[in-house]
């Protein structure tokens, strides 16, 4: 599997921040910093979930499209198409409300595991990929199911 580069797991943790914050704010657990942090991360944590999931999972789009351009013939076209299905997703399927986004964003991101194993599969990913992707998907989907269930 090969050991994930440091950078790559700590700017990925970072990246869960949001999701965390998000969870956290639905659980009424914001230890009083909604006082001091900017406007739009006090509220509602559905909100912040949502906003920072529908950028992360078109951003995702554009990782497995990076690891596309390392396949070839017949595997290049379909890398192309399938990298583009979060992006794709997240476009035909926001959501009407609270919840419905909630459930897109987390079966989109459910489904992206998916891809990601599938690039990985075919050697486009790095050895390490899954591994992080999986503990990282994991947090994301724990925090959008407090937003679901909360």
């Amino acid at each position: 599997m090969g050991r994930i580069p440091a950078p790559a797991f700590l700017l990925g943790l970072a990246g869960l921040l949001p999701f965390l914050w998000g969870a956290l704010l639905v659980l009424g657990i914001s230890g009083g910093l909604q006082a001091i942090l900017p406007q739009s991360l006090s509220g509602d944590g559905r909100l912040i979930m949502i906003r920072y999931g529908g950028i992360i999972l078109p951003f995702m789009s554009g990782v497995l499209w990076g690891f596309a351009t390392k396949a070839t013939g017949p595997q290049a076209a379909m890398a192309y198409a399938l990298s583009v299905l979060p992006a794709l997703w997240w476009f035909f399927m926001p959501g009407t409300g609270y919840m419905s986004a909630l459930i897109n964003l987390a079966s989109g991101f459910a489904g992206l595991l998916f891809l990601d194993f599938a690039f990985q599969r075919w050697g486009l990913a790095p050895g390490w990929w899954m591994s992080l992707r999986l503990q990282l998907s994991s947090v994301v989907l724990a925090c959008i199911a407090v937003g679901i269930f909360a």
